[in-house]
């Protein structure tokens, strides 16, 4: 397979084409030896949701039309649906969770190895969340915050506290449906309720539901995690770094941190820069200790502490056949089981560090809040024992870019008002004067179906020429970095009007904002869009839309859900997309759920034609809000003057 077919990035089509050499094999080997895949399974319309099964209807030909319970294409494919927003909502809830419990221990000093990083972000959760500050310590406060919130996965009754900070009419819009989301957990439960056999039938119901699921993570779970994680480890600002495989340095220990939560990693990096740690990778013969990330973690690094990120989803492989990295530590969430094969052809350590996700025949060294530093430092000393053990000759592409990250709310808010007026104003602003037509979020993962990094990077250029502000997290964000999009400089490739904004600002034309946790970030900044004025009174309102063209877990689903539910036109890869495009569940998914949510799907393979179906919604949107009206400039006279009334 020629690597310049599967991957854009330069660094990538380098190791691509060692490991090839080597017989070494890869994502891109394994998904060749696995066509032709099942067509029916690929369109939703499979299900071995019960032993009768499993089953598949065939809308194409003279084959079954019907499950042996009677279930029709429709049922199965919003099940089929229904379900992969519930494991993806799991999946990131139940990250939320696990930052829920350590915020928790650390606030009654059971984890002295974190601590608050932010106390302007502890006290303004707590008063958004009517906890009494005045007489209490931090720590008080952070107990109480941090009961209230673990609360939120499993409470018997109400709704979800974090989805108040959406607009009152997007609120009522879901009590009206039904589906303001209740505890985290019961939403995710009653998916997988609903879609066993037998329960729900009706696939509008079962999809209202999967919104009601989607909305109990993107208002609940991933943004209770993003939260708490600001206030340990300290809210984002803007910071340099640099990305691509480039950043692995031959002559020091490389431990590469992998997955999604920075419980470990955080320990991680503040072990490798142990003098005394150093000191023995000195000993060991290396010049120092050089840690990177990869995935969502390397995000996470990054924007808080401008940690270089080695890449995305798919160059784990690719970095650990560089024959420079020492030690892969993994947490939860992406990592690839080809891992444990990869690793026998090299020196590279791999550990498993959460309960939640062990490896045959890998070494686990469990994370253990208690005694988080102690855990790193354990494995910064594996990651030296490794060094001595390189036994390949390093093959470390030359390719890596700068990039600016660290885009939080807080930080837009900062930078567009200044320090004393601190507001969306500006941005508002200039999307009602034209210079911004609107805002795109550009997120997801990398699939080894579409060529690397290609599907996220030509998305973005496309908006960018068109004057669309980006919008950028997980493997999307360390893409565009890869590409030299997320730094001021790539205004050039902008529009006039977004160039002009960028540079008077000083930000890139892609902001990047974080993990893919993070995506709660972006909810937070539409509904400060809709309450700064101006653009309507719904997040539904306004020039916006998201879009991931590389999809590969159930998280995107859920992800795009709640951001359909939320009220935004989302576009995902068609080829990529679970569900039969002539199925009722698709012509309600891509039409009918806009008059319910205000919010619906679309599907495109093409970046090009994606950016101009998302650029033709906005402009609809500035149509609606009447600001792409031109008003004729009117000099009053003094006649005109004296004529006009004060009120």
């Amino acid at each position: 397979m020629d690597p310049k077919r599967l991957s854009c990035d330069p660094a990538a089509q380098a190791m691509l084409a060692l490991m090839a050499e080597a017989g070494i094999e890869t994502a891109w080997d394994r998904l060749e030896a696995q066509e032709p895949q099942c067509g029916f399974g690929q369109l939703g319309l499979c299900c071995r949701i019960c032993n009768m099964g499993p089953c598949r209807v065939d809308p194409f030909g003279d084959g079954p039309q019907r499950g042996v319970c009677g279930a029709d294409a429709d049922t199965i494919i919003a099940r089929n649906f229904a379900r992969m927003v519930a494991a993806g909502a799991a999946a990131h809830s139940d990250h939320g969770r696990g930052v829920a419990h350590a915020f928790l221990a650390m606030a009654r000093g059971e984890a002295p190895d974190y601590g608050i990083k932010d106390r302007a972000k502890l006290l303004a959760l707590a008063k958004e969340l009517d906890i009494q500050i005045d007489g209490q310590d931090d720590k008080a406060i952070a107990q109480e915050l941090g009961e209230l919130l673990l609360a939120e996965f499993g409470k018997p009754h109400g709704t979800q506290r974090m989805a108040e900070r959406a607009p009152e009419t997007r609120k009522a819009v879901w009590k009206n449906l039904g589906i303001l989301p209740r505890a985290i957990d019961q939403e995710i439960v009653e998916t997988l309720h609903r879609t066993t056999m037998g329960v729900d039938q009706d696939y509008k119901s079962i999809l209202r539901h999967a919104s009601r699921c989607a909305l109990g993570d993107g208002w609940g779970g991933s943004m209770i995690g993003t939260e708490l994680q600001d206030v340990m480890f300290g809210t984002p600002r803007p910071r340099k770094g640099e990305i691509n495989l480039g950043v692995l340095k031959e002559d020091e220990v490389n431990l590469v941190v992998h997955g999604h939560e920075p419980l470990l990693s955080e320990m991680v990096a503040a072990a490798a820069a142990d003098p005394a740690l150093v000191a023995e990778a000195r000993k060991a013969g290396a010049a120092g200790i050089n840690v990177a990330g990869i995935c969502c973690t390397a995000n996470e690094l990054m924007m808080r502490h401008g940690i270089p990120m080695a890449g995305n989803f798919l160059s784990q492989e690719l970095a650990v056949a560089t024959g420079a990295v020492d030690l892969m530590c993994v947490d939860i969430q992406c990592i690839m089981q080809g891992l444990a094969d990869l690793v026998e052809h090299y020196h590279t350590k791999l550990i498993t560090t959460s309960e939640k996700a062990r490896m045959q025949g890998v070494e686990h060294v469990p994370m253990d809040e208690a005694r988080a530093l102690e855990v790193a430092r354990t494995i910064v000393r594996k990651a030296i024992e490794a060094y001595g053990r390189r036994r390949h000759e390093v093959h470390i592409p030359r390719e890596k870019g700068e990039a600016v990250v660290g885009f939080s709310h807080e930080t837009i808010n900062y930078m567009l008002g200044g320090r004393f007026r601190a507001s969306y104003r500006p941005l508002n602003d200039n999307i009602i004067n034209g210079r911004i037509r609107g805002v795109a979020g550009v997120v997801g993962c990398t699939n080894p179906k579409v060529r690397h990094d290609a599907g996220h990077t030509g998305l973005v250029r496309e908006l960018i020429r068109r004057d669309i502000l980006v919008v950028t997290t997980g493997c999307s964000q360390i893409a565009c970095g890869k590409q030299g999009l997320l730094t001021p400089e790539a205004a050039a490739e902008a529009g006039p009007g977004l160039r002009e904004v960028c540079e008077a600002v000083g930000i890139p034309p892609v902001l990047a904002v974080g993990s893919c946790v993070d995506n709660s970030r972006i909810l937070v900044a539409c509904a400060e869009m809709v309450r700064e004025g101006g653009l309507g009174d719904d997040i539904a309102d306004l020039p916006v839309a998201g879009a991931c063209l590389e999809h590969i877990t159930e998280k995107a689903i859920s992800i795009g859900q709640y951001f359909v539910a939320s009220g935004l036109l989302v576009v995902f890869a068609e080829q990529l997309f679970p569900v039969w495009s002539e199925s009722q569940v698709a012509r309600y998914l891509f039409d009918e759920i806009a008059e319910e949510l205000g919010g619906r799907w679309a599907v495109e393979d093409d970046p090009v034609k994606a950016a101009e179906l998302m650029a033709a919604h906005i402009e609809a949107k500035r149509d609606a809000l009447g600001i792409n009206q031109t008003h004729e400039r009117k000099l009053y006279s003094m006649e005109d003057r004296q004529r006009l009334a004060v009120e």
